[in-house]
């Protein structure tokens, strides 16, 4: 394999990246189907926010035990289980699609059903990235292709799902995400985890949990990754909620459009994994996020003031890029410092930054839309991440500082 490529040389990892290429293709279909859903059916940035709200807040909640659970239990089948539930909440709302009785409720309900699955099934996923290279040195490139493949199917999936959605309607694309769960599934149960694959934390529940937040607290370079993560989280990423009303209110488009928007930020970050994955090690990768950080905010304020989509375009590339190079940079700080007995539940407090603090942002970011309109909330949110990526700047680069 070339370098690029080098985690593909593992079994394990070849069979799993096959079965989350079409798996997440579907997931961001589904994604992008239920927020147009949502909106057709409310025309409502406050019900936008809250849909985005209720998918995310029980990773906030249950993500702590989730890492716990993680540590304690054969990662395979947990993902195995967690997969299945998936697919049950995606023909849950595909049926209620089709037969015309979705409600806001109903959408609302189902997103918490999914997130509290996501609150264990995201950070097994991180967690067990490290047990399908088969050598160490791959878990840089391992991670960085999970980046990589993520983004191709968010560049792949909004396009896909907004002609879908013009076409034949939104229970289309839920369908077709169940569907896609199947591929994961047979990768899962085709991999083979090494004996040592697992690990039996002899502390009790609540022990462990406190011991993996003294562990994370106590470490320089992970509390920062993940403050950085956090606040990326809490006051970037709620753009791509409010997402729908700059493609209908004030681009004037459709669904396709819609797709179209979330395509491009999704090609930047595509183009930001490719470049993590061709990285040898981590050095300057600290220095690196150190930038993307307030590139992150600066980006998101253009974007808010962009006047039509041919400055709205190009500015979600850069968007999407710097965004995936703070985030995906900062997982691979994360994994490659900390030690395997607490790694489910660090990579937990990594799904909480990233995943859970974003429904905080979602409400809050949607309210304050509702109230004095989503460009002016966009900018302030956009200078106040420029600031929080100083910061960050600052500290990753002082002396002493973990790079």
């Amino acid at each position: 394999m070339p370098a690029f490529l080098r985690a593909l040389e593992s079994r394990n990892y070849r069979i799993y990246f096959a079965g989350q290429l079409i798996s997440l293709a579907g997931t961001w279909m589904q994604q992008i189907a239920m927020v147009w859903l949502a909106y057709r059916l409310s025309g409502s940035a406050l019900v936008l926010g809250t849909v985005g709200f209720a998918s995310q807040i029980p990773i906030l909640i249950f993500g702590a035990i989730g890492g716990v659970i993680t540590d304690r239990f054969d990662k395979r089948r947990l993902l195995i289980t967690t997969q299945a539930l998936s697919m049950v909440q995606a023909l849950l709302l595909a049926a209620l699609a089709w037969r015309g009785e979705a409600t806001t409720s109903h959408l609302i309900a189902l997103a918490f059903g999914l997130g509290c699955i996501n609150a264990l099934d995201v950070p097994t996923r991180q967690a067990i990235a490290v047990h399908l290279v088969d050598n160490r040195d791959d878990l840089p490139n391992a991670i960085a292709l999970n980046s990589f493949l993520m983004n191709v199917a968010r560049f792949v999936g909004p396009t896909l799902a907004g002609f879908v959605v013009a076409l034949v309607g939104e229970a289309v694309c839920f369908l077709l995400n169940a569907a896609s769960y199947l591929a994961v599934l047979l990768a899962l149960l085709a991999i083979r985890l090494p004996a040592d694959g697992k690990r039996r934390p002899s502390a009790p529940p609540l022990q462990a949990l406190r011991e993996g937040l003294s562990y994370a607290a106590g470490h320089p370079g992970i509390r920062s990754s993940l403050l950085i993560v956090a606040t990326t989280s809490f006051l970037a990423a709620p753009y791509v909620v409010l997402m729908p009303l700059f493609a209908k209110e004030i681009f004037g488009g459709d669904a396709r459009l819609f797709g179209l928007l979330v395509g491009c930020a999704g090609g930047g970050s595509l183009l930001g994994s490719l470049y993590l994955a061709g990285r040898q090690g981590t050095d300057g990768l600290a220095r690196l996020v150190g930038v993307a950080a307030p590139a992150t905010g600066a980006a998101v304020a253009l974007f808010a003031l962009s006047p039509g989509i041919w400055m709205a375009m190009p500015v979600l590339v850069v968007l999407g890029l710097v965004i995936i190079l703070t985030v995906a940079g900062s997982n691979t700080l994360i994994q490659t410092q900390v030690d395997n007995d607490f790694r489910g539940r660090v990579m937990a407090l990594f799904t909480m930054a990233f995943l859970g603090i974003a429904p905080l942002g979602s409400f809050s970011v949607g309210s304050l839309a509702h109230a004095f309109g989503v460009r002016p909330t966009l900018v302030a949110c956009g200078l106040l991440t420029v600031a929080a990526g100083l910061i960050y700047r600052r500290r990753s680069t002082c002396p002493g500082a973990t790079d």
